[in-house]
């Protein structure tokens, strides 16, 4: 029988994790038909076509090392014409013991969420009763909080829905609407990265004061990270236990921050992962955590 679902934090031993290889880039990105949301978003990110079997090959060392730490990686079938259906960590989130579904704001990715039927996940999703939030909108600070990024993809009234669904499956925590300073924002994962207990990534100059305010009081370790670094992806790291963090390679200068804070990091070449606004953590969807 396989395991119940279970994340309680964004740092537990990940032990179970749903990933789909990337298919063919079919998704315009310029010209006049663009969707005024990826308008939008190309102001703040990278967007460039990627070439499908390079990313897949990167995605192999990403999964070899999970395997290798003990971590079961399920295979998700292919979502045909869908871009960027190798970030199956936007169609739904687990907290505590509840898997639930996105309400996927991008029509382009509807799509993805067929996956979610399979077998191989051995769950059945919850799904929520309005709005609109994604999964890299969603982060588990600690066992009490379930932080919620309002960017482009995440409503509101989709943040207030995911606390009576919590409500109604008896999980006790908080939702925390994390508004940013600017428009153009993909999702809060982007920006911000759990990635052991008190401590995160982030790229402030994206928050509010306030909000700033809130992480201050809230972790006892906040690395900054820059423009340059937030633009190449390079916040969006994945815990793969309380000690152990995996980075794109390349991003130097946060693992040296990360190393010196006693964690220890692994890295993976995933910069053709990264031509489009998603890297480690947009590849996974943890099922389980110890």
């Amino acid at each position: 029988m396989r395991p119940d679902v279970h994340v309680a934090t964004e740092y537990g031993a990940l032990k179970r994790v749903a990933m789909r290889y990337a298919g063919d880039f079919t998704r315009p990105l310029a010209g006049p038909g663009i969707h005024p949301v990826l308008a939008r978003q190309q102001a703040t990110s990278t967007w460039a076509p990627f070439d499908p079997a390079t990313v897949r090959a990167q995605q192999d060392q990403l999964i070899a090392l999970l395997r290798e730490r003990g971590t079961d990686v399920v295979l998700l079938p292919d979502a045909p014409g869908c871009s960027v259906q190798h970030y199956p960590r936007d169609i739904a989130f687990a907290v505590d013991h509840v898997l639930f579904r996105a309400r996927l704001n991008s029509e382009h990715r509807q799509a993805e969420a067929g996956a979610l039927a399979d077998p191989t996940i051995g769950v059945q999703p919850v799904d929520l009763a309005h709005g609109t939030i994604e999964g890299g909108d969603v982060l588990l600070p600690d066992t009490a909080t379930v932080l919620v990024g309002l960017s482009e993809e995440t409503s509101p009234d989709g943040a207030a829905a995911l606390q009576e669904a919590l409500a109604r499956h008896g999980i006790d925590r908080e939702v925390d609407p994390v508004p940013f300073a600017a428009g153009g924002i993909v999702h809060l994962d982007d920006h911000l990265a759990v990635v052991a207990p008190g401590t995160a990534l982030i790229h402030r100059e994206v928050f509010t004061a306030d909000q700033n305010r809130w992480f201050d009081a809230h972790f006892d370790h906040l690395v900054p990270v820059t423009d340059l670094e937030a633009l190449a992806v390079q916040v969006n790291v994945l815990a793969v236990a309380p000690t152990t963090v995996v980075v794109a390679a390349g991003s130097d200068r946060i693992a040296a921050a990360l190393t010196a804070l006693g964690l220890e990091v692994l890295a993976v070449d995933y910069s053709e992962v990264t031509r489009i606004p998603g890297s480690l953590r947009c590849t996974t969807l943890p099922l389980l955590r110890t």
